[in-house]
């Protein structure tokens, strides 16, 4: 069984949270501040040093997202895709994904799901370095009744996951990143679908949990999570995102910074994707990083 990690991002579904936002286009390509928001996601998996990254989306959807990123090679990545469909469920991304992974452990992140702090890529390392079972990360929510609680035992173990509970046992939430073994998509045919007509990922997760093989990384309360799915929350994403870079000077979810600064890149390259965008401010940061060595 291979030992790399492979990278899936879920850029799927209808998005009517966002209506009418979403009637033309994918929500994944709807701009969180200064970016497409999938550029987060794929920023995510990138800083976790993954670099075969398969793209789940519509068949609407599809050609637009191949528009925008391509086959990766401009970043020192490899990406593919394939079409989902019906949403059928976050696991159906395992179905799918199934002659991509070929037996390789994974981690799925959905593309409307944004990460931002040092001690998330630490918690997103720590797992990493495992292959064998499952690893979700849990962030403190005021309203867990939204999401997939998470409760734990004495020791600190996961005790249970509840999808959206009526009386959650605690604020944990289960956010939309997922690391898995090798045999996820082999766990995944044997889920049955749920009253929703869906495959659960928190079914998935209970299959591990039921094992004694899913592990919980807890994000601290300085970390930034946002699951940018409805109006209000694409609206927070945009103010954080905007507040962070114009305070630092440094961008968040910067395709052509991670691969510099993973040196799947090099100065050639970066000057080279730079004048192909010249004369605005992306080009002039990608130039800044070159002239710079900006590493961060």
């Amino acid at each position: 069984m291979s030992k790399d990690r492979k990278g899936i991002i879920l850029a799927g579904g209808s998005g009517t949270r966002l209506y009418p936002l979403t009637k033309v286009i994918s929500k994944q390509l709807l701009p969180v501040y200064d970016k497409p928001m999938i550029y987060y996601p794929l920023s995510t998996l990138m800083m976790s040093g993954i670099r075969e990254i398969l793209i789940i989306s519509t068949e609407r959807d599809i050609q637009s997202f191949k528009n925008l990123l391509g086959d990766g090679g401009q970043w020192g990545i490899s990406l593919s895709y394939e079409v989902q469909k019906r949403p059928e469920g976050i696991a159906q991304a395992f179905l799918i994904a199934e002659n991509f992974l070929s037996g390789s452990p994974s981690a799925l992140i959905l593309g409307d799901n944004i990460f931002h702090g040092n001690s998330i890529q630490l918690a997103i390392n720590r797992a990493n370095s495992f292959t064998d079972g499952a690893s979700v990360f849990a962030y403190y929510v005021k309203n867990p009744k939204q999401y997939g609680v998470i409760s734990f035992d004495k020791e600190g173990k996961a005790k249970t996951i509840i999808e959206k509970p009526k009386k959650p046992k605690t604020n944990y939430a289960v956010t939309g990143l997922y690391l898995y073994d090798g045999y996820a998509s082999e766990i995944a045919k044997s889920l049955k679908p749920s009253s929703r007509g869906e495959l659960e990922i928190t079914d998935l997760n209970l299959a591990y949990l039921r094992e004694n093989k899913l592990s919980v990384e807890i994000l601290e309360r300085g970390d930034a999570w946002f699951d940018t799915g409805t109006h209000q929350s694409l609206l927070d994403a945009q103010q954080f995102v905007h507040a962070i870079e114009n305070r630092d000077g440094l961008k968040i979810a910067c395709p052509e910074e991670i691969a510099y600064v993973n040196s799947w890149i090099d100065d050639k390259k970066l000057r080279h994707l730079s004048e192909e965008i010249s004369n605005n401010e992306y080009s002039d940061y990608l130039l800044k990083i070159l002239n710079n060595g900006l590493n961060h």
